[in-house]
């Protein structure tokens, strides 16, 4: 198993999703790590496949990565890093573009940019047809 640690979310392959393994050797958490982190962060939850097994999606991995550098780096305990989440999304909610459509804050989502100067271009054409 890899002992670097990627700093970024750069360094996630493009992929859906990712088994527990993938997640560890990209991280440099365990998996049995893993596993107890998603017991007691409530925002770490990834989906489980019909077999069982865990399905990690980008999301998922920022998180885990973010719970690394918050314990690991940063030096907080587990209700400590607990705290500091729940207070960044306090600090950080959703961004809404449409009515039914959210993203949460991240660096560089250019999704995010693209789908508001749709909203805004639609609106306009609805101006126009009005």
């Amino acid at each position: 198993m890899s002992t670097q640690m990627p700093a970024t979310t750069s360094a996630i392959p493009p992929k859906l999703y990712f088994s527990i393994s993938e997640v560890s050797e990209m991280t440099g958490v365990k998996a049995h790590v893993l596993r107890y982190w998603e017991s007691e962060f409530p925002d770490l939850r990834p989906k489980k496949n019909r077999a069982g097994n865990r399905s990690y999606r980008e999301k998922d991995i920022r998180m885990v990565m973010t719970i690394r550098d918050l314990l690991y780096k940063q030096g907080y305990t587990i209700q400590g890093a607990r705290n500091q989440i729940q207070r960044q999304r306090r600090e950080d909610p959703p961004v809404v573009v449409a009515d039914s459509i959210e993203f949460p804050p991240h660096e560089g989502d250019k999704q995010r940019e693209v789908l508001r100067a749709m909203k805004r271009e639609l609106i306009e054409l609805r101006k126009r047809l009005d």
